[in-house]
């Protein structure tokens, strides 16, 4: 008697591959699909690496971004913005100082270190003054270093 027989004796229904109860697969299926990030609560920007710990810009991910080396730990992200459109989707256009920067949108402190190290984590804050204002938003401000060096290069 042949495995096949046993289930189709035993009432179990097959998928297409008739080895496999369809329960089972459809299991496999939904874990496969969680595995590869469905339901992820990164937004774009964070996906892309925006607010990124760095050292050069050459660790950034996102095209047209720098490492913001005046933040402790580095950050990948852009200064000079005028407007959120200037920045990647996800990061809103802030005012830090004299300089205005395109920060990480956040909910919670959680969402801004997925790419930093305990060391250099940056904090979810509303206390910037942001460029368009929309709202009651935050954002990913890092530890500042007290340089105000940018490493524009590759």
């Amino acid at each position: 008697m042949t495995r096949d027989t046993l289930v189709a004796q035993a009432g179990h229904p097959q998928d297409d591959w008739g080895t496999v109860d369809l329960p089972v697969t459809r299991l496999l299926y939904a874990l496969a699909l969680v595995a590869a990030g469905c339901g992820s609560n990164q937004n774009a920007a964070n996906q892309n690496g925006v607010g990124a710990q760095c050292a050069m810009t050459s660790e950034c991910t996102t095209s047209g971004e720098v490492c913001l080396t005046e933040f402790n730990g580095g950050y990948c992200g852009l200064a000079g913005c005028l407007h959120d459109s200037d920045c990647p989707q996800g990061s809103a256009c802030v005012v830090d100082g004299q300089t205005n920067y395109c920060f990480l949108i956040c909910a919670t402190k959680t969402d801004c270190n997925l790419h930093r190290s305990a060391d250099n984590e940056a904090d979810c804050t509303s206390s910037l003054t942001f460029i368009d204002a929309s709202g009651n938003r935050k954002v990913c401000r890092p530890p500042n270093s007290g340089t105000a060096t940018t490493d524009a290069g590759p």
